[in-house]
């Protein structure tokens, strides 16, 4: 397996994958898309409310809000030896505001300094003069696939790596071959046509539409067994964090399937 760099920030990454089918990448999406754990809020206590949005649609709201998330501090709620509620499995908010005002995630307190909303700036409800609303929100750990407020991934998928062949000294008009790719992935070099940063190529096969008055002298097709896997979260985890713990879960259920094996063997 061979795997390189693209791109990287704390938010989205973008590698290429060589050396796998089509099964195992699709299962490293998959697990991190809907088995990772991330904290979001999952009950909400309202004390009072005097804005102009029903309870049902405000606790909605509060559970879509990114939370950063240490798995090294809490356990998932069917994990911890409470009956409700825990410092080990849950982290509580508390919301006091008064109108005139807008109401952001920003003033959500946490009693965990190091658990807070990833963006201070998301609204929640519009205060209207003289109203006001309180409430406790609490947070736990849970997994994508019981709802989407835990999955930690924004964008998660794959794309086979575009492969461009261009006959030498085939086109004609090299400008216009130049001009016609939207992505900028065709280049003029030594009075020939070359393909350039090929992982940002869209298939489009417009080029190769163009080339059929010089004799098809493009084809778009795919690289065999090579693969563009972008990641972004929604900043509750870094991606390599999500990697690594898919990579981990991966692991585990091969590790499993193993162990049951040798037992049968046994």
């Amino acid at each position: 397996m061979n795997i390189e760099l693209i791109e990287k920030d704390k938010e989205r990454v973008v590698f290429t994958v060589e050396g796998v089918d089509d099964t195992f990448i699709n299962t490293i999406r998959r697990i991190c898309l809907v088995e990772i754990p991330t904290l979001a809020i999952e009950d909400v206590n309202i004390f009072k409310n005097d804005a102009k949005m029903f309870d049902e649609v405000l606790a909605h709201r509060l559970g879509l809000i990114p939370l950063t998330t240490d798995l090294d501090a809490y356990v998932m709620p069917s994990d911890c030896d409470c009956e409700s509620n825990c410092s080990n499995c849950s982290v509580s908010f508390l919301l006091k505001e008064k109108g005139p005002k807008i109401v952001y995630s920003k003033d959500l307190k946490s009693d965990d300094p190091a658990v807070k909303p990833v963006y201070d700036t998301i609204p929640i409800v519009r205060l209207r003069e003289n109203e006001e609303i309180e409430l406790e929100a609490i947070a736990q750990l849970g997994l994508g696939s019981e709802h989407a407020k835990w999955q930690a991934t924004t964008t998660c998928g794959y794309k086979y790596y575009p492969k461009v062949t261009i006959e030498p000294g085939k086109c004609s008009d090299l400008e216009e071959y130049v001009e016609s790719c939207p992505r900028n992935v065709l280049k003029i070099e030594n009075d020939d046509l070359v393909a350039e940063n090929v992982d940002k190529c869209s298939t489009c096969r417009t080029c190769e539409r163009l080339s059929e008055k010089d004799d098809d002298a493009i084809t778009i097709g795919f690289e065999e067994g090579k693969y563009i896997f972008k990641l972004e979260t929604d900043g509750s985890l870094e991606p390599f964090e999500v990697l690594t713990l898919a990579c981990d879960i991966l692991s585990d259920k091969a590790d499993n399937i193993k162990n049951f094996v040798m037992n049968e063997e046994e």
